[in-house]
């Protein structure tokens, strides 16, 4: 059993490069002020007048006119600049109610895709169909996958600890974010992809987690949800340009085999419940507030994030 029918050697090299590119976009928005501005305002404005409304029109044959990419756009967009605020604008980093925009910005994105995989369940498509052109099969893997994607929104937690870098890149810097739980989303969100956006989630999936996993772990740590963001963006903004990049120019379909979605969303579960027990059981044993303390304070993962950026 597989997951994917990779037509070559080709697609692997097209993978790699999308996944260069998207780190080295992700790289220029992240350490220039002017590249920020440019990627995230600029370029977006331009396209929703002069693009979008053609490339990624309601009812189109690439299935990106859909509700959900609309708002899952506009939102990692949101994301983005809100983001460079909290950054750039001077003190607004220590006022508690703009640190409260990562977690919600964060917790409104996963939640999307889980309303997403219980619609998908809901078509009832149990033999495999066409949504608004894209093959789909609904089953129990979207339930499971949609309560694995509400715990993950319940382990979000040590936002009131975000700080910006002392670097001229000025990131946003949150160290109670340890890689624990980012294994945890990148297993949630890959199943989802797989789930809903099956024939596209060699790139959107796959290819984008490892966009922004790898800066986390060994280009920038502790700003993941920086670089999840932008590399997010980069690639919606690219899809709804070239909508029929993943089915006609580099298409890499899954296997469409039931018992793959189903192991992919076991292990999304088992790995975000699992999560979900830890943290319960270390604010529990050291009397936290979940909404105000952070968890991992003691760890060596945040001790090691705080000491070298912040």
């Amino acid at each position: 059993m597989g997951l994917y029918a990779v037509p070559g050697i080709e697609s692997w090299g097209i993978m790699i490069f999308v996944l260069f590119a998207l780190m080295a976009f992700n790289e220029l928005g992240r350490t220039t002020r002017w590249g920020g501005i440019a990627l995230f305002l600029v370029v977006p404005v331009v396209l929703t007048i002069f693009v979008w409304p053609v490339t990624a029109a309601p009812g189109n044959e690439y299935g990106t006119g859909t509700w959900f990419n609309w708002v899952k756009t506009y939102s990692a967009l949101a994301g983005c600049l809100g983001f460079m605020a909290i950054r750039f604008i001077p003190g607004l980093s220590k006022k508690k109610w703009a640190l409260t925009f990562p977690p919600l910005i964060l917790a409104l994105n996963i939640l999307e895709a889980c309303i997403r995989d219980f619609e998908v369940y809901g078509y009832g498509l149990f033999q495999g169909g066409y949504v608004d052109h894209l093959w789909t099969i609904s089953g129990p893997w979207n339930i499971i996958n949609g309560i694995a994607g509400l715990l993950n929104i319940l382990t979000i937690c040590g936002w009131a600890g975000i700080v910006i870098s002392k670097d001229s890149s000025k990131d946003m810097i949150w160290p109670d974010m340890i890689w624990a739980w980012i294994i945890a989303y990148d297993l949630w969100n890959f199943s989802y992809t797989y789930n809903c956006i099956s024939d596209h989630s060699f790139y959107c999936g796959l290819t984008l987690l490892l966009a922004s996993t790898i800066p986390s772990f060994w280009i920038k740590k502790g700003a993941w949800l920086q670089h999840r963001a932008h590399t997010l963006a980069f690639w919606i903004m690219f899809i709804m340009t070239v909508p029929q990049f993943a089915d006609r120019i580099a298409p890499v379909p899954t296997t469409h085999n039931p018992r793959a979605f189903l192991i992919v969303s076991i292990l999304s579960l088992a790995s975000n419940l699992a999560l979900f027990i830890y943290q319960m059981v270390r604010i529990r044993q050291k009397k936290l507030h979940p909404l105000k303390d952070e968890v991992y304070v003691d760890t060596e993962a945040y001790k090691k994030t705080l000491k070298v950026y912040a």
